[in-house]
């Protein structure tokens, strides 16, 4: 009786899913499902149900997301952290390239969601990029488990903090990222009333203590809260940074350099540059992170509208407000950017600014730990009832996310190279590497095609090798650059007790 409900829900939500993707304007045709147990193609009717698909009889439903809400998800997991580091980013690259990478990069993370989009619409079981790597790679390999298996292992290590942490992927980097912004946070608010491992560990607990709400839908008025004092906080400073006669960090009497220019500066180094760009590449890249909300939707074919209004902003937001404090600015921008206007500012920036680092810890504890719930309780009743087991897999999943965020937060003491680390060893082949797959697997028939497919798929091609560039490449600039800031003394130590709220000038 329980297979024919599954079997039923299944077939509703597969014909629904089609109907809908043939509505879509844009080349990706209705699909096909590969199967990961048989290894061959099916129709739509015939394979995928939705991964939270089950509802009634005492299931709990996830799947209560609009898309309004979904928007406000992805603006707020993507713009926060972002827009505090991209400034001093831009130093290394100029004004005119700085704009010229938001605008490439904004289109290219844009581009990647969509295709994830879509094949998420093709395979409704799809969760996180993982399983789309395993199932375009079985597709593409005519049905072979062994090159399956190989990609998703490689996209799971690309995903993830450290070999010897199997299942936590890449996004513990976020979680890290994101304690180590409230701790600058409550540091500058207090005028460093105590340890910095303390206020991380105080970081720590709120991020897990937030993320653990069970259901997107759940986080919304947090969401909320978060975007408005994120936005707010940054106009602060923006402003403020504005109405100076010289910046906060320039001396204060006699001639000065800003340092703005429109190419990178004389002395930049490819290191230097190229890890510029990866830090302007991951304030949007986080793609990878969309897909898991998309499972939570109402309605997946709503997922489209969320990602345009959240690019839209981003991209906008980026390009004027980050812009315009590297302008007034230049080469005193401080990293976090929150600091750039003065002590006083700084202070009341932050203080508004908190809410929404809570709120992009709570996310980023939220995604992973999801992934990891997914991961053990998948095909299981468990997944979708309140049962004991269900309660503790969850609660241990954004517990160990928590408590190892937090070792990474105290012991990788600096911020722009860290966002810039994230994007060249997990989000580049994770957005730009992975999704040229998901895309050559809905369009096999493009390569031997018209001459339109065909550019397009050698187009795809270009794409997939970029994002081995940016992997390969944006490691060594990362490390080497790293490397330059420790023999520069412009970092601190690991879990360090020292001040680090807008210590650093200059990126």
């Amino acid at each position: 009786m329980a297979d024919e409900k599954n079997t039923a829900v299944m077939s509703r939500t597969s014909s629904h899913e089609k109907k809908d993707i043939s509505g879509f304007n844009s080349p990706f045709k209705s699909p096909s499902v590969t199967d990961l147990d048989i290894g061959t193609t099916q129709t739509l009717q015939q394979g995928e149900g939705e991964v939270f698909g089950a509802t009634g009889d005492g299931h709990v439903n996830f799947r209560t997301v609009g898309w309004v809400r979904a928007a406000v998800f992805l603006i707020k997991q993507t713009f926060a952290t972002g827009v505090l580091s991209m400034p001093s980013a831009m130093y290394y690259l100029g004004g005119a390239t700085s704009a010229v990478f938001i605008l490439w990069w904004g289109v290219i993370n844009t581009y990647s969601a969509y295709i994830q989009g879509h094949y998420k619409l093709a395979h409704p079981k799809m969760h996180t990029i993982i399983d789309g790597a395993e199932m375009s790679v079985l597709h593409l390999s005519g049905g072979s488990k062994f090159w399956s298996k190989t990609a998703k292992y490689v996209t799971e290590i690309m995903y993830i903090v450290s070999v010897c942490t199997y299942f936590f992927p890449d996004w513990l980097l976020c979680v890290g990222l994101a304690v180590l912004a409230i701790g600058t946070a409550l540091n500058a608010i207090t005028k460093h009333g105590t340890c910095t491992v303390a206020f991380n560990v105080i970081a720590a607990v709120l991020s897990t203590a937030t993320g653990s709400i069970r259901k997107i839908h759940g986080l919304g008025i947090i969401l909320w809260i978060g975007f408005v004092s994120a936005i707010v906080s940054v106009l602060m400073v923006v402003i403020g940074v504005a109405i100076r006669s010289r910046p906060a960090y320039a001396p204060q009497t006699g001639p000065y350099d800003l340092g703005f220019q429109a190419a990178p500066p004389v002395g930049t180094t490819f290191a230097q540059a190229w890890a510029g760009s990866i830090a302007i590449f991951a304030s949007s890249a986080n793609t990878c992170g969309y897909i898991p909300v998309m499972s939570e939707m109402r309605r997946p074919q709503d997922y489209f509208r969320s990602l345009y209004v959240s690019a839209a902003f981003v991209n906008s937001a980026y390009i004027s407000l980050a812009m315009v404090l590297y302008a007034y600015a230049g080469k005193w921008v401080t990293s976090p950017s929150l600091g750039s206007a003065g002590p006083t500012i700084k202070l009341a920036a932050y203080a508004v600014a908190l809410p929404g680092l809570i709120a992009v810890g709570m996310i980023c504890v939220h995604v992973p730990a999801k992934t990891l719930f997914v991961r053990v309780l998948r095909n299981s009743d468990h997944l979708t009832r309140s049962t004991k087991t269900h309660w503790v897999v969850w609660f241990s999943c954004t517990t160990s996310c928590g408590v190892l965020g937090w070792l990474l937060a105290v012991g990788i003491p600096f911020y722009t190279s860290l966002v810039s680390l994230i994007g060249s060893l997990g989000f580049g082949p994770l957005g730009v590497v992975v999704p040229p797959l998901l895309w050559f697997s809905l369009h096999v028939e493009y390569r031997k095609g018209s001459l339109r497919e065909q550019l397009m798929w050698w187009a795809h091609v270009g794409m997939l090798l970029m994002g081995l560039f940016l992997t390969i490449g944006g490691t060594y600039a990362n490390i080497s650059n790293i490397i330059d800031q420790f023999h520069q003394g412009k970092v601190g130590k690991a879990f360090s007790c020292a001040d680090n709220s807008a210590t650093t000038v200059g990126g």
